[in-house]
């Protein structure tokens, strides 16, 4: 393209920012040079290169087989550093456009293909990264047989005195940006582009809209001074230094004590220069570069959503499915030889149930995992019913069913040592002589309130106050006096309020808790509060949250936004600065719930000894 030397100061036509300029479209060449130097220069395109290929080895695989097989293919994935290569190589075919893994089995001539099948326990010797400068592609594969038709039919690499070739089928090739014309191509000979080919523009544009008004900020304020014949009397060596001796007193003067002294006939004038607005321009620069990355605001900035009721589930949850189709569609194949490998490595044989799934990025919230559990909980109980015999799935093949899904989901850790430890459901169910001497020990034993609940006339809703006492309150009686209290509330007093509705409710939709007694167990999140003038110790304890929640759905009502399990241990007002009380750290024992109608003068029978 020839262009004339004419150029225009006020349209900037001809120049590097012609307004035309936009609308024409040239091969982008991005050398090796510059991509290194946008990687360590700046730190968008560092995150734009590295965030995708972090996220996508981060949670990394699940695989599914016996657990001595789990246990061996970790350690050998563990003892070739899998998951790091892979991420490194991943990283490098971003940045460089292509990088690839050399599966190192110890073959004499790595120019032959790989046989998986002769792979045998510890074969595999060693993963290399190679990044696109360290391979050259070979010539393309013209033999539509071949399974690596339209791809180099081998690869070299260059050491310090040698040259190796390698057969395609001993690397795992990761491609950047993928090339629209084929591989033969002269554009990307065996490769693909960088990730910053498509996105550098737009890095350039809000890098230098951050630099621009960073500029800017040290001329947002500007003191003008007019001095009479200042233009004529510059010809007087005398006269600038002593303008210059005039002003620095002046800024002297101004910055001790504020006043600054002119002369009559100065003018003194402060021009500031607003900066309303630009955050707003640098952040739709941001987004632009968000876009052109494929990688939200939040998870690029490492900053909040804005906006009301703005969450980025929704942004995230797309990111999230990118990743993934970028494990399943690009990672698994590229991995596929590698894996088969791998297993034969750790296992000495490719058992054909042994496969993996890989981890979903978003995780659950432990109230997300409560509400699965008591769902699936729920579900069962309504598949088994009142457990007659009559039920269309047995009660044994629910149980069955729950514990897997239970055991896949991790919402009860150890819950598969447990089973082993004394047995699943059907292993240890009660005979009926079992049944009816159980029955028979706990009406001899049930608390009255206890079988003034199970005799609650369903008919006739009612307040309710349900609550557990503290089992074990002399060990919180006692931790407490160590901490300085010196009343609390009496053992007998000690316990946790699971609901207090002043609505009626009826007491059967409630129903009764899975347990009659519940062990908090030691350690976890634990803190001293003052409620009022009462001083709890607040713990943590998802039975007792679910719990609330049903009873809720059962029609109670609770006065607070939120439930939070806590115990009262004194309303003494000379009791110790909460600051300095270690909270209580050791097991709370907690007994069966007890069901009564709410009092509203509670506070009348409260004492501390």
């Amino acid at each position: 393209m020839i262009n004339d030397s004419l150029t225009s100061l006020v349209s900037r036509m001809g120049t590097e920012r012609d307004k035309a300029a936009t609308v024409f479209y040239t091969n982008p060449v991005l050398s090796d040079d510059q991509v290194v130097a946008a990687y360590r220069g700046s730190w968008l395109p560092r995150k734009i290169v590295d965030i995708p290929a972090l996220d996508s080895c981060r949670k990394w695989r699940n695989w599914q087989a016996e657990d001595k097989q789990i246990e061996d293919i970790e350690a050998e994935e563990k003892r070739l550093n899998v998951k790091g290569k892979i991420l490194e190589a991943i990283t490098k075919a971003r940045l460089f456009g292509g990088a690839a893994v050399f599966i190192g089995t110890g073959d004499a001539n790595p120019s032959e293909p790989l046989d998986v099948e002769r792979v045998s326990k510890g074969g595999l010797k060693y993963l290399t990264v190679l990044s696109r400068q360290d391979v050259t592609a070979g010539e393309i594969d013209q033999d539509v047989n071949s399974e690596f038709y339209g791809q180099p039919s081998y690869y070299e690499a260059t050491g310090a005195a040698t040259m190796v070739r390698i057969h395609p089928s001993r690397l795992v090739i990761f491609l950047g940006a993928r090339h629209p014309h084929n591989l033969m191509s002269v554009y990307n000979q065996g490769w693909g582009d960088s990730v910053l080919t498509a996105t550098l523009d737009a890095i350039k544009n809000a890098d230098s809209t951050a630099g621009n008004i960073a500029s800017l900020i040290f001329e947002a304020k500007i003191d003008i001074i007019r001095l009479p014949n200042f233009m004529a009397s510059l010809g007087d060596e005398r006269y600038k230094a002593k303008i210059l001796e005039r002003y620095t007193l002046a800024n002297m003067s101004k910055g001790i004590n504020g006043t600054l002294l002119l002369d009559k006939e100065e003018e003194y004038e402060t021009k500031t220069a607003s900066l309303a607005g630009l955050t707003d321009i640098l952040m739709a620069f941001m987004q632009i570069v968000s876009g052109a990355a494929d990688i939200p605001v939040t998870r690029l900035l490492g900053q909040s959503p804005a906006g009301m009721n703005s969450t980025g589930t929704s942004d995230m949850k797309n990111y999230h499915d990118r990743i993934q189709s970028i494990q399943e569609l690009e990672l698994t194949p590229a991995m596929s030889k590698l894996d088969e490998c791998m297993i034969r490595s750790g296992l000495g044989s490719r058992p054909p149930e042994v496969h993996y799934s890989w981890s979903p990025l978003e995780q659950m919230s432990e109230k997300e995992r409560a509400e699965i559990f008591k769902t699936n909980a729920d579900a069962a109980r309504t598949i088994v019913g009142s457990g007659t015999g009559q039920e269309i799935i047995t009660r044994e093949a629910i149980s069955k069913a729950l514990t897997n899904r239970l055991v896949e989901d991790g919402v009860l850790p150890g819950l598969e040592d447990a089973i082993a430890e004394f047995g699943e459901l059907q292993e240890q169910e009660p005979s009926e002589e079992e049944l009816a001497a159980a029955a028979a020990a706990q009406a001899a034993t049930e608390p009255n309130v206890t079988r003034m609940q199970r005799a609650a006339n369903d008919a006739a809703p009612r307040t309710l106050y349900v609550s557990r006492k503290v089992v074990n309150a002399a060990d919180l009686i006692a931790w407490a006096k160590e901490q300085g209290f010196k009343t609390t509330l009496p053992a007998d007093d000690l316990h946790v309020t699971i609901a207090f509705s002043r609505a009626p409710v009826d007491w059967m939709a409630v129903g009764e808790s899975w347990s009659s007694e519940l062990k908090v167990a030691a350690g976890g999140p634990r803190l001293m509060e003052k409620f009022g003038e009462a001083r709890v110790l607040l713990f943590k304890a998802s039975e007792l949250q679910w719990r609330h929640a049903a009873i809720k759905e059962a029609g109670a009502s609770w006065d607070h936004p939120e439930y939070q399990p806590h115990i009262t241990i004194s309303y003494d007002p000379d009791a110790p600065d909460l600051a300095d009380v270690k909270p209580y750290q050791g097991e709370i024992i907690l007994g069966p719930e007890l069901f009564a109608e709410v009092k509203e003068d509670w506070k009348a029978g409260v004492s501390e000894t």
